[in-house]
């Protein structure tokens, strides 16, 4: 006999007390592995059983650099204008509203000052939701801003990349945000004020080629890919099958183009920590 056997046949619930399951209760990794959602915020959204970082916003990386989670945004109610009237598959002002009213975002980019173990820090976070972390006019003017503010204050600026790249349907617009940056970046620098450039996943296209890889240290987060074209393309252009892990940030740290890789738990502490070292401070 079995250990268990139903005595009453026909049992059944009606379909108005089933209970289903609420999406969001859990996370699968690549590798397969399942995590609890309150499990995962609370490890930073770094999968614990293989260490795989997933994807997240300027909203959560704001609360992990600025203490208490307090900060100043810059330029919140900028939005992008269709000046070209682009159409591909839709309207390119349609997908601006889409884009924000799906992900409440008013462009790819925010940008805030806040203090960070008890000293100021200028951050620039891009979000990967909006039109895939696309650098449009909206993202170029807003980094130029948050560097002049911190020119203008004397404080250390960072900028956190997540992007596929230009934002074609802005065409040069989109283009002319790469010497745009690299230019403010550059007024930083004889300011003699640090700059931390982290790359995440993806750090790609246009960003790359320019405030990506232009930091006094460029770090990433473990696994992000960091490449400016697609492997597709490069093994097309170049002719050449690519070596395993192209484009991960340890390949690229092997190569010369990172000088760190850090755990995102581990982030707030090495980016003070590199500050302190440039700026010959005590170390916080």
């Amino acid at each position: 006999m079995a250990w268990f056997k139903r005595t009453e046949k026909g049992i059944t619930t009606p379909t108005e007390d089933k209970k289903d399951v609420p999406k969001g209760l859990w996370y699968k990794s690549p590798t397969g592995k399942i995590v609890d959602a309150d499990e995962l915020a609370k490890n930073f959204y770094v999968s614990p059983e293989d260490g795989y970082h997933v994807r997240i916003g300027s909203k959560e990386y704001f609360n992990i650099l600025f203490d208490d989670n307090e900060f100043t945004e810059f330029d919140k109610n900028m939005t992008s204008k269709d000046t070209l009237k682009f159409v591909d598959t839709k309207k390119y002002g349609d997908r601006i509203k889409e884009a924000t009213e799906k992900t409440k975002l008013k462009d790819a980019v925010r940008t805030a000052v806040g203090k960070s173990k008890g000293k100021d820090l200028v951050v620039a976070c891009m979000d990967f939701a909006f039109i895939g972390g696309s650098m449009g006019a909206v993202v170029g003017e807003k980094i130029a801003r948050a560097i002049d503010h911190s020119i203008q204050n004397k404080i250390p600026f960072v900028m956190i990349s997540k992007s596929g790249g230009a934002r074609m349907m802005e065409a040069a617009y989109s283009l002319m945000q790469l010497a745009k940056t690299s230019a403010k970046l550059a007024q930083l620098a004889d300011a003699k004020i640090p700059y931390i450039s982290l790359c995440t996943d993806p750090t790609t296209g246009g960003t790359t080629a320019s405030y990506a890889m232009l930091g006094d240290v460029n770090i990433s987060e473990p696994g992000a890919l960091i490449g400016f074209a697609g492997p597709r393309v490069v093994k097309d252009t170049t002719g050449k099958d690519l070596p395993e892990g192209f484009q991960t940030a340890e390949f690229v740290l092997e190569h010369g183009f990172l000088d760190f890789i850090t755990p995102r738990k581990e982030l707030k502490d090495k980016i003070n920590l590199f500050l302190d070292l440039i700026q010959n401070q005590p170390v916080r």
